[in-house]
């Protein structure tokens, strides 16, 4: 397993992350939407994570098809094993849990992985935690705890299921930051686009059901979705340290809200908007107060 470089990313990498992970997050909130979308018409959430992954596969070996050998070879294998399972293990956990709970309240559930993610990066990657990060993973949780609201009905078994989330997303982006050391971002789309492709391809003449024509958009529509957030999410963990852009992951919770008005008719109540608030401001606070440290080192 390489190390990491052991400078510091620049305050325009930093900012690039920054709005990479944006990018990823408006992706992915889209992607889950279209999949509660399709579960709630009466297809296994199995069914929907095999398209998810099936249709990265086929996309991503289209697109890198001339050199998919090159693509292919990796100086981290055991990782990238890794980081697939912790992927697929994100991704299936979340699927499950929206045939149970709100698009808003699972998305709230999981968002506690920012907070692993940077207490993650210090005690496996090394990074610092400064009090201005300390301060945005801070302000996010308290948020999101406004919107969860412990003990007022959320939490049920079922939100169990993106807790469990939360912990394998830390884990995998973790993986993405040591990886993106020294492997391609093509190279970590395929492996985990492979091993969701097996997985879940074991599991279909057990849980198949034929797809409505008025249905197979979403089904070729939501591996595409997949392919593009994970591109996006793996150069943002590249560029920037992962407890530095790691807060940002809270912004998912408005972009969740936004999908549950839109198309399921899920209207936030007064603690949800007050919580998007406080996630939203520590989002603004750490980016402001990183971009100021970063160009005061510059100078």
């Amino acid at each position: 397993m390489s190390a990491l470089p052991t400078g510091h990313p620049s305050g325009h990498q930093t900012g690039r992350g920054i709005l990479m992970m944006l990018a990823a997050i408006a992706t992915f909130t889209s992607m889950d939407a279209l999949a509660k979308h399709l579960i709630q018409s009466g297809y296994p959430a199995m069914q929907v994570i095999w398209a998810r992954y099936t249709g990265q596969t086929v996309i991503v070996a289209l697109v890198f098809l001339p050199r998919l050998g090159q693509v292919l070879r990796t100086r981290a294998p055991g990782l990238q094993a890794l980081r697939s399972v912790f992927q697929f293990g994100a991704t299936a956990f979340f699927f499950l849990s929206l045939g149970h709970i709100g698009l808003a309240e699972a998305t709230a559930i999981t968002d506690i992985n920012p907070v692993l993610i940077t207490l993650g990066a210090a005690l496996f990657l090394g990074e610092r935690l400064g009090p201005r990060r300390l301060a945005g993973v801070a302000m996010a949780l308290i948020g999101a705890l406004i919107i969860i609201r412990p003990g007022a009905g959320v939490f049920q078994p079922a939100a169990l299921l993106p807790l469990c989330c939360a912990i394998c997303y830390a884990g995998f982006a973790l993986a993405t930051r040591r990886v993106g050391a020294t492997e391609a971002p093509a190279t970590s789309l395929v492996y985990a686009a492979l091993f969701g492709t097996v997985a879940t391809s074991a599991l279909m003449p057990a849980v198949f059901t034929p797809v409505a024509l008025s249905d197979l958009w979403g089904f070729l529509v939501i591996g595409g979705l997949g392919s593009v957030a994970q591109f996006f999410l793996i150069r943002a963990f590249t560029l920037a340290e992962a407890s530095a852009i790691a807060p940002f992951g809270y912004v998912g919770i408005l972009f969740a809200t936004a999908w549950g008005i839109l198309i399921f008719d899920e209207w936030p109540d007064r603690y949800t908007l007050l919580g998007a608030l406080v996630i939203a401001g520590a989002g603004v606070y750490v980016w402001h107060r990183e971009t100021r440290a970063q160009r005061a080192a510059t100078a």
